[in-house]
């Protein structure tokens, strides 16, 4: 079984993603378990609002046997195999992926809400290419011969060099917006450097990653080598941050969260890194390529309906062009239809939760408060978790609209007349994730990237990462970064050998 082609609708759920339903278990040390306390939580189809399933209610001591599972595999069995062997195993389970792509898509949809065109491409197709990528790393991690001018005691010679090593057992801790992948860009890299994984999905989103690491028991992987735990941010998530037995932390998710995360990190100096929020900017000058407006809405702005920490919530257009992109922004966002993520030809489906969806709310409420002008006013189903889009303007610089993550699609537009007075705007945030320029004249692009503070630019597109650039964030939006050889050193210590003889 692969992905059905990707822009068909699902008439029918598969029998295995109803199976697969009835009882989800995590999985410790290659057994699959339910809480040791016995108790369960419900996951809710965001399309519907009803319970989807219910998962194990992890703590602390459904932790403690994971992070032990994942020590001891450190330790033994998974410390022994050679790099190819790593690698392969990889490469086996980006097989699996795909030949069970149609259920893990399926479910993705089920259980976030987005698109199964998305859940297709991005949570399955991506996903098992980002695990051949880093299987490529595996067999390629190398240290370097250093020249040492130690000079005592006379007549002793020195050789020096560094070698590469696994940092030990990572906790991974996935957010809702991208389940699969998430879980993917975390174990991939941390597999391919020798480490052992502790995976703890987001509450909302947990059914991939178990499904996933089920998987990584059927690809071969020894007991303990990857593990799953499901739970509560504030009982299983912290007990893993907190578990001493913990090397690494790699999180995705809030600055909120991640800044808690942080500062317990720092306290047992765990190394660790952080993926964040984002409030990213488009800065449209008037020679732009008017024919790229309506690309830069749907993927800059509401792809996956607005739930990416790159998402270009703040639009500033210089005024030669601020009307036209005004109505073509407009036309865009009232021509999305709403419905259901099992529906391809929905681009704007579910946000993930009713805690979410209040959120945005919320924040769409606010912005009308403090003035901003809201040109949409859609409705939205009143079953399941929707929110229509809406597009602002008058708004100002020190709105909440302006300086706070809303995480749905809501987006502000902003006229502007002087360059340098554009870039200082889309500055002005505590966040610098993402960011994009829309020119046809090379010398802004040369003179103005420089002066954007985000972790990544793109120029005439947006929202568009690769498994080869580097991506993380400036600021508040993150430590460290991900995708390329900067992920494999997220998982990776160097350790300096220093060898004296006559």
């Amino acid at each position: 079984m692969r992905i059905a082609q990707a822009d068909t609708s699902v008439d029918t759920v598969l029998s295995t993603v109803t199976d697969f339903l009835k009882a989800p278990q995590v999985l410790l040390n290659g057994n699959s378990l339910t809480a040791a306390s016995g108790e369960t939580y419900p996951v809710y189809n965001p399309a519907t609002g009803e319970i989807l399933t219910r998962v194990p209610a992890c703590g602390a001591t459904d932790v403690d046997r994971a992070v032990k599972a994942a020590a001891a595999a450190f330790e033994g069995p998974w410390s022994k195999m050679l790099p190819v062997q790593r690698q392969g195993l990889m490469l086996k389970l980006a097989d699996l992926i795909e030949a069970h792509g149609e259920e893990l898509a399926q479910l993705e949809t089920l259980n976030q809400g987005k698109s199964i065109m998305l859940s297709r491409l991005i949570e399955v197709q991506s996903s098992a290419e980002y695990f051949r990528y880093m299987a490529g790393a595996a067999t390629k991690i190398e240290g370097s011969t250093l020249d040492v001018s130690i000079a005592i005691p006379p007549g002793m010679r020195y050789q020096a060099q560094t070698r590469k090593e696994p940092v030990g057992v990572v906790a991974a801790i996935t957010p809702w917006n991208f389940p699969l992948n998430m879980a993917t860009w975390k174990i991939a890299p941390a597999l391919a450097a020798g480490c052992t994984v502790v995976l703890k999905p987001a509450e909302e989103t947990p059914l991939t990653s178990i499904r996933l690491v089920e998987l990584c028991r059927e690809a071969g992987f020894p007991d303990g080598v990857v593990n799953v735990v499901t739970g509560m941010g504030e009982t299983a998530g912290a007990a893993l941050v907190a578990h001493p037995g913990v090397a690494k932390i790699t999180f995705t998710g809030s600055t909120e969260t991640g800044k808690l995360i942080g500062v317990q990190a720092m306290k047992d100096m765990k190394r660790v890194t952080l993926e964040l929020g984002g409030k990213a900017p488009m800065v449209m000058f008037d020679d732009m390529d008017l024919d790229l407006l309506g690309a830069a809405a749907g993927i800059g702005v509401f792809f996956n309906t607005g739930q990416t920490c790159c998402a270009a919530t703040r639009i500033y257009a210089q005024k030669g062009i601020y009307e036209k992109a005004l109505e073509v922004i407009a036309n865009v966002s009232r021509s999305l239809a709403i419905g259901s993520g099992l529906n391809p030809m929905n681009q704007i489906n579910p946000l993930v939760s009713a805690k979410h969806q209040s959120h945005v709310k919320t924040c769409i409420a606010r912005g009308i408060a403090e003035g901003a002008t809201p040109l949409i006013s859609a409705s939205a189903p009143e079953k399941g978790f929707f929110v229509a889009p809406e597009l602002f303007t008058d708004v100002r610089q020190d709105m909440a609209l302006m300086q706070d993550e809303v995480f749905g699609p809501v987006v502000t537009i902003t006229p502007f007349e002087d360059a340098d007075d554009a870039i200082a705007k889309a500055n002005d945030t505590r966040y610098g994730l993402g960011a994009s320029i829309w020119t046809n004249d090379l010398n802004k692009v040369m003179r103005y990237v420089p002066k954007i503070q985000a972790g990544t630019v793109w120029v005439n597109s947006h929202n568009i990462p690769d498994q080869n650039m580097p991506f993380g964030g400036f600021k508040q939006s993150g430590i460290g970064r991900e995708h390329g050889s900067r992920a494999l050193e997220n998982y990776l210590e160097t350790k300096s050998v220093c060898i004296a003889y006559r």
